[in-house]
């Protein structure tokens, strides 16, 4: 089993909040994660999906209300909106009762704004984590395994596979359940012909900005439903939308977000890339590099950080910009060269966005200076210092 980093956060949240959302894409690992878990109390896991579980919570005060001392685990919670007031009520009686901490852990494949019933009913009371895909940090500095992550992604069943062809396998059903079964469940009407091409051309647009309207008039669907059918992609943490770093410095900037599939494998899998070889002979390779960096450094960083891209139309750009929680502002560009050059463009993009420090992120190698401000550092290296 590889040990998540987000192990002893979980942990700690535990001990600190009432209750604990562990939410994150489907397969990503969180039910592994949440029955690993080792605590000085008794665990109880219920599965919203299975219906024996379901027919306990026919009466959730009355079966909750048995396990006061014990951490009570429900897995897939957005199938069971119906239970956030309940969870309320019970917190609220044991906070009165000097019972404050670690009552519930809840488990969802869908984000805090799609499970809004919770966000309102259990505010203040609730907590929410995210658990990401495989992390850099989390499987060792093995290059072959590096590379072995940003080719299958970070599903564990699509990462541990014994074969590439089991992976990728893996991957495609995957693909398809949510296809052909989930998102049609959350209420898409589209056919799954449509939806499998709008994945498709997301691929093909892998970490560049999107045109609704254009994508809808190519899947014969209207701009608002495309932006509808994304935001429910986000939502279930399957794409990422990264913001335009906007401020009024007198330039004519780019707008809109940048969209990218959020785990490579899947990406990979979406445009039949099965191999090292395949990825690296494929024009989308530079952009599925600069997505999988993306994911890493985002995954890593400290609360209250925020990410955004900065470019204009004259060509300048800057692939992320940190905004840091002590307000320091760091600019990186993502290469896949051992060899990068500082371009004046860079440097400029850096003075407008107000940035204290430049990185230009590497597939490896040791950290050396370009400039006083800026220098070049291997992406584990870098993933591990922004983590700290």
């Amino acid at each position: 089993m590889i040990l998540r980093e987000l192990y002893n956060v979980l942990v700690d949240r535990l001990r600190n909040v009432p209750v604990v959302a562990l939410l994150g894409s489907r397969q990503v690992g969180k039910t592994t994660l949440a029955r690993s878990l080792q605590l000085d109390k008794p665990v109880i896991y219920l599965d919203a999906e299975r219906p024996s579980d379901r027919a306990k919570l026919a009466d959730p005060e009355l079966y909750l209300g048995e396990f006061r001392d014990q951490l009570v685990i429900i897995d897939e919670v957005q199938n069971l909106p119906e239970l956030f007031p309940v969870l309320r009520a019970l917190v609220d009686e044991r906070k009165r009762n000097g019972e404050r901490n670690g009552h519930f852990l809840l488990l969802g494949s869908a984000s805090p704004e799609l499970l809004r019933q919770g966000s309102e009913t259990l505010a203040g009371r609730i907590s929410y984590l995210e658990l990401p895909p495989l992390q850099l940090i989390e499987i060792g500095d093995d290059r072959s395994l590096q590379q072995k992550l940003w080719v299958r992604g970070g599903y564990p069943d699509s990462f541990l596979a014994a074969n590439i062809a089991t992976s990728q396998q893996w991957r495609s059903d995957f693909i398809t359940s949510y296809i052909e079964r989930y998102l049609p469940h959350l209420g898409v009407t589209a056919s799954s012909t449509q939806i499998r091409r709008l994945c498709s051309m997301l691929a093909h647009l892998q970490a560049s900005t999107v045109n609704n309207t254009q994508l809808g008039n190519a899947l014969a669907l209207d701009g608002k439903t495309v932006r509808t059918y994304l935001d429910l992609l986000e939502g279930l943490y399957l794409i990422r939308r990264i913001p335009a770093w906007s401020r009024n410095v007198g330039k004519r900037l780019v707008k809109a977000a940048k969209v990218q599939w959020r785990d490579s494998g899947l990406l990979h899998s979406l445009l039949d890339l099965q191999t090292l070889d395949n990825v690296l002979g494929h024009p989308i390779c530079g952009h599925s590099w600069e997505a999988f960096c993306i994911e890493q450094i985002i995954a890593s960083m400290p609360s209250g950080a925020h990410a955004s891209y900065y470019r204009t139309h004259a060509g300048a750009e800057i692939d992320l910009v940190l905004e840091m929680p002590n307000g320091s502002v760091h600019a990186i560009e993502i290469k896949r060269t051992l060899s990068p050059r500082l371009t004046a463009s860079f440097v400029e993009s850096m003075s407008t966005v107000g940035a204290d420090k430049g990185t230009i992120v590497i597939p490896s190698g040791a950290r050396y200076p370009l400039s006083e401000d800026v220098s070049a550092v291997s992406l584990t290296e870098f993933v591990r210092d922004v983590s700290r």
